[in-house]
């Protein structure tokens, strides 16, 4: 069997199912190998990847790419949640894209983490409290009104 080029593969998912722009597919790759290459240098050896720390690695790739806008951006691709992550790399596992270890099931990305908490809130602004009035050493809080 003849492998098609990703782009045509990407293609063939999207038409199959337009939940997700390409762009979605092709930012999860590039996002699987920042992973896969962080993990192998900070453990020296070759390992699966799980669905958790793909999606912490996803996150941490929007980030980096996309700073604030990085919600924003996904959720134009269709991807709002982590289980989105899932159905993709699942899309991509039976077009034989990707390869996975038997006990990888899709529930693996289910609720990782809330989008709006790890892409927005980090780039709200914070409140600023007024400054709180140190008391003045100098007065008496027993003192009355002058003159009284």
């Amino acid at each position: 069997m003849k492998i098609p080029p990703l782009a045509e593969a990407i293609k063939r998912l999207c038409a199959r199912d337009p939940r997700y722009a390409p762009e979605a597919y092709q930012f999860l790759l590039d996002g699987l190998q920042e992973t896969v290459r962080q993990i192998h240098e900070k453990e020296k050896a070759p390992r699966h990847v799980t669905g958790a720390e793909l999606a912490e690695g996803l996150r941490r790739h929007a980030l980096a790419q996309f700073g604030p806008l990085a919600m924003t951006v996904l959720n134009r691709w269709g991807v709002r949640t982590t289980r989105d992550f899932g159905e993709i790399v699942f899309a991509m596992l039976e077009a034989g894209l990707l390869g996975k270890t038997p006990d990888d099931k899709i529930e693996d990305f289910d609720n990782i983490y809330d989008f709006d908490r790890v892409f927005r809130a980090p780039y709200r602004p914070r409140r600023s409290r007024p400054p709180r009035k140190k008391p003045d050493p100098q007065a008496s809080p027993a003192a009355g009104p002058p003159g009284g």
